[in-house]
C-alpha cells in the first residue's frame, strides 16, 4: 500500500501532521515506537501537569484553608494515588488521540521507524517483526530525549530524568535538581508540595534564565519562601551514585562543598532522537536543518518540531506540522516559520511570557515604556487568595506596539494567550486599553499594566 504521507513519530508535531494531512484527503500513517502522543502527552505535557494539579490542592489545603474559612483535620495523601492519577489522565488521551486517527482514517502503526531510502520507510515491531511501506512524502517529527550528564548517568532510582520522576514508586525525603528551566522549577514546586526537601542547582544567576529577569527574581523569592532552596551560579564540580544516594560537590556563593540526597533528578535539557537510515544534514548541535518549506536536505523528506531545534515547546512543534502539511498540500499556501510563541512553567505561581525580555530591548538598543501591575491591584485576585505576581508589558516608546509581555501569578499560563495575539499582531497600547476586560476577571493586570505604561493606571 502506498502512501502521500508517512509521518515518523506520534507527538504534537507527528499526530497533528497525519490529522491535517488526512483532513487535506491524503492517505496517511503515523509510525510511533512507544503511544500516540509521544512525549508531551505520555511522559511531559500532560501528566506533569496532573501531578501539579494535585501539588497545587494538597499545597492550598494545608497552608490556606483557615484563610478561606475551612478546617481540616487528618489531611493526608496517597502517593501512589497520586502517581496513578496523572497516568490515567494520560492514557485517557492518548486513547483520544488513537479514536482521532481512526476518525481521520490515519494508519497508526507501532514499531520504530527509519528511513529507508527516497519514498520507503522501515518499521520494526516490539515483538522483532518488520515491514517496509512505501510514500511519496515522508515527515520526520521523532522529538527528544532527556539529556544525561556524562558523570551522573539515569539508574531509574538515585539518578533519574523527568519520566522517572512522574512514576517513582516512593516519595523521596531528599531530591537536588540540576538545572532550574521550566522542567527544574515544575518538579521542584510538585515535591516540595508534598513534603520532600529539595534543592534547585542551576550555574546560570537566576532561576528560568531565559525569562526576564524580574520574572526569575520574583519566582525564586516565592519558591524560597515555599522551602525550596535555590543555589543560582552554582556549579558541579564532582558527582558520586553512591546506590542508596546521590553526592554533588558543589562551588558557588551559598553553597560550597558537598550536598547529599536520595534522588537526584537531571533536568539539563534535552537531546535530538534520529530515526534509524539516511540521514539528514544536521546542526552543530544534532537538530535536523530545515528550509523554508521545512524540507530536509533528503528530497521528499520534511521535518518538523523538537527533531529540528528550539524552541522545544509543543505548541511551536504542532504550529511546525501544520504549516509543513499545509505547504505540501494546499495550493499557495506559504509556511511560516515560528517567531512569536509562548514560553509557560506551570509551578505556584505560574510563570508565562510572549516576545521580547527587558534585558533583549535594552541589548538590541530599541526604546521601549514598561507598565507594571501587581495582581494584589486586581479585584478578582484578592477574592481568589491569588494575590502574588505581577504583570509587566513592555511597548515600543516610537509607535506604541506591544513588544513583550511577562507574566508571573495566578492564571498567568491563560493569560497570555491575549498577548500572544496582540504580538502578532502588532497592537498598540491604545488599541488594548480600548478593548474591555470583563471586571472581575484576572485579564484585568492586563488592562491595567497597559494603562501604567501610559503613566495612567486607575487602580495602582
Amino acid at each position: 500500500m502506498a502512501y502521500d504521507l508517512i509521518v515518523i513519530g506520534g507527538g504534537p508535531a507527528g499526530y497533528v501532521a497525519a490529522i491535517r494531512a488526512a483532513q487535506l484527503g491524503k492517505k496517511v500513517a503515523c509510525v510511533e515506537a512507544d503511544r500516540a502522543g509521544g512525549t508531551c502527552l505520555n511522559w511531559g505535557c500532560i501528566p506533569t501537569k496532573a501531578l501539579l494539579k494535585n501539588a497545587e490542592l494538597y499545597q492550598t489545603l494545608s497552608h490556606k484553608a483557615a484563610e478561606f474559612g475551612l478546617k481540616i483535620d487528618g489531611l493526608s495523601y496517597d502517593w501512589s494515588a497520586v502517581i496513578g492519577r496523572s497516568r490515567k489522565v494520560s492514557d485517557r488521551l492518548a486513547g483520544g488521540i488513537e479514536f482521532l486517527f481512526k476518525k481521520n482514517k490515519v494508519d497508526y502503526v507501532r514499531g520504530f521507524g527509519s528511513i529507508e531510502s527516497t519514498g520507503k520507510v522501515g518499521v520494526k515491531a516490539a515483538d522483532g517483526s518488520s515491514q517496509v511501506l512505501e510514500t511519496t512524502d515522508i515527515l520526520i517529527a521523532t522529538g527528544c530525549k532527556t539529556r544525561e550528564l556524562p558523570s551522573l548517568p539515569f539508574n531509574g532510582k538515585s539518578v533519574i530524568g523527568s519520566k522517572e520522576a512522574m512514576t517513582l514508586a516512593t516519595q523521596p525525603k531528599e531530591m537536588v535538581i540540576i538545572g532550574a528551566g521550566a522542567i527544574g522549577v515544575e518538579f521542584a514546586y510538585i515535591y516540595n508540595a508534598f513534603g520532600t526537601k529539595v534543592t534547585l542547582v542551576e550555574m546560570l544567576p537566576r532561576i528560568l534564565p531565559v525569562e526576564d529577569d524580574e520574572i526569575g527574581d520574583a519566582l525564586e523569592k516565592s519558591l524560597i519562601k515555599q522551602g525550596i532552596r535555590c543555589l543560582t551560579n552554582t556549579k558541579i564540580t564532582a558527582t558520586a551514585d553512591r546506590g542508596t544516594h546521590v553526592e554533588l560537590k558543589l562551588e558557588g556563593p551559598k553553597e560550597n562543598g558537598v550536598i547529599r540526597a536520595d534522588v537526584c533528578l537531571v533536568a539539563i535539557g534535552i537531546a535530538p532522537v534520529l530515526p534509524s537510515g539516511m540521514q539528514p544534514a544536521l546542526t552543530d548541535r544534532g537538530y535536523i536543518q530545515v528550509g523554508d518549506r521545512y524540507e530536509t536536505s533528503i528530497p521528499g523528506v520534511y521535518a518538523a518540531g523538537d527533531i529540528t531545534g528550539p524552541p522545544w515547546l509543543a505548541h511551536t512543534a504542532s504550529f511546525e506540522a501544520v504549516q509543513t502539511v499545509e505547504g505540501l498540500y494546499v495550493d499557495g499556501h506559504k509556511p511560516r516559520k515560528v517567531t512569536n510563541f509562548p514560553g509557560c512553567t506551570y509551578c505556584h505561581p505560574q510563570v508565562a511570557s510572549v516576545g521580547s525580555t527587558e534585558r533583549a530591548l535594552k541589548e538590541a538598543g530599541i526604546e521601549y515604556r514598561v507598565g507594571k501591575i501587581p495582581f494584589v491591584a486586581i479585584g478578582k485576585a484578592i477574592a481568589s487568595g491569588e494575590s502574588e505576581g505581577f504583570a509587566k508589558l513592555l511597548y515600543g516608546k516610537k509607535h506604541g506596539e506591544l513588544l513583550g509581555a511577562h507574566i508571573i501569578g495566578e492564571n498567568a499560563t491563560e493569560l497570555i494567550a491575549e498577548m500572544g495575539l496582540a504580538l502578532d499582531q502588532e497592537l498598540t497600547a491604545e488599541e488594548i486599553h480600548a478593548t474591555i476586560h470583563a471586571h472581575p476577571t484576572m485579564s484585568e493586570v492586563i488592562h491595567e499594566a497597559t494603562l501604567a505604561a501610559e503613566g495612567h493606571a486607575i487602580h495602582f
